[in-house]
């Protein structure tokens, strides 16, 4: 028999304002905890809140239970070139089928096709192919390959979130922090920040209370900073990005699944692959290619159980997602427990432990 699907609630007025709230400047996390898994832990299912931490994760699982984590790696993805004397700020998102590579740019309007770009930092250049609806440009490097990536390295820095400051740009501790213990292909614009708690001593207590891992992948674009915008969450339209999920991923967390293991989403990013790849009756199979999910409340869950994830921004698309999840009134109130008892926002902050809304308690 196929797994029942389990609905998020969709408690609430249509539109983005129960998508707000008001988060004070000070809750906003500028670095993270050392270690990183000493971060508290908000676990939200269907009894009373309860604060923990990090660390207690594996306390709150049981044998039999399946990490699904996302293993992508970020790359030096913020790039400032030159068009003739226009300096523009350039942020790439995803390379496309043909080789080229869609990106976000500021001053973009002064771009046209046929302009060469040449990046500060070293000899990297590139050709504008077109402008791209979705305010994005299409390019095209002088190279590709790992000659591409030895020059993105020389000539990129990593795209850190808005809301964390930086004003001389990323710390040099950026550079190790905004990587998860798990991160192996490089392709992410933003890092999956769910990931950023785990550390391998966390790991070796999840392994040996019989919590097993599977890796995925999913390499968060640049889309992923962008703010709804529409009054109605429906006219949004996502970034797709690139994922895979292969045929022994799939068949592991069947099979755990199966076996009566919960699947625990350890971020967003995996939860929306895992929903991208899943058949109607809740099966996985294998996956390769973009995903433009947006979840959000109504969307009917057949994977994932539980969700380890960090604290998200108003009228975001991740924060529909846990509404989604957990149900808009639960989550609502859940965060502003979580500001009133000083939780840290963001990347670099805090962690929630949420279970879906159709099931028991975690």
């Amino acid at each position: 028999m196929a797994p029942p699907e389990r609905t998020g609630q969709a408690d609430g007025p249509a539109g983005t304002d129960p998508f707000d709230f008001a988060l004070p400047r000070h809750c906003i996390a500028q670095h993270p905890c050392r270690p990183r898994d000493a971060a508290r832990l908000l676990r939200i299912g269907a009894g009373p809140l309860e604060d923990r931490s990090v660390a207690d994760l594996p306390e709150l699982l049981r044998a039999g239970d399946v990490l699904v984590v996302n293993d992508t790696k970020v790359i030096p993805a913020q790039l400032t070139a030159r068009s003739g004397a226009a300096r523009i700020g350039i942020t790439l998102d995803r390379p496309l089928p043909d080789g080229s590579w869609h990106a976000l740019a500021r001053n973009a309007r002064r771009l046209h096709p046929g302009d060469m770009l040449r990046f500060e930092g070293g000899d990297l250049s590139a050709r504008v192919l077109s402008r791209e609806p979705d305010g994005g440009v299409r390019l095209e490097f002088d190279r590709c390959g790992p000659e591409f990536a030895a020059a993105l390295h020389q000539s990129g820095a990593l795209a850190l979130p808005p809301y964390i400051s930086r004003p001389e740009g990323p710390m040099q501790a950026d550079l190790q922090d905004y990587q998860t213990v798990f991160a192996r292909a490089e392709g992410a614009v933003a890092a999956p920040t769910a990931g950023l708690h785990f550390t391998e001593a966390l790991l070796d207590r999840l392994a040996a209370r019989g919590i097993s891992r599977i890796q995925v992948t999913l390499h968060v674009g640049a889309g992923t900073f962008l703010p709804v915008r529409t009054e109605d969450p429906a006219q949004h339209r996502m970034h797709p990005e690139r994922g895979v999920i292969t045929a022994e991923a799939a068949a592991a967390i069947d099979a755990a699944r199966a076996a009566g293991g919960r699947v625990v989403a350890v971020g967003t990013t995996s939860l929306r692959l895992l929903e991208s790849a899943a058949g109607p009756d809740g099966r996985l199979a294998p996956f390769a290619g973009e995903t433009a999910l947006f979840i959000r409340p109504g969307f009917r869950f057949r994977v994932a159980d539980l969700l380890f994830t960090n604290f998200h921004l108003p009228r975001s698309t991740l924060f529909m997602l846990v509404c989604a999840f957990a149900g808009t009134l639960r989550m609502r109130d859940a965060y502003a427990h979580a500001i009133a008892s000083g939780y840290r926002f963001y990347s670099y902050g805090d962690a929630c432990l949420i279970a879906c809304s159709a099931q028991a308690p975690a």
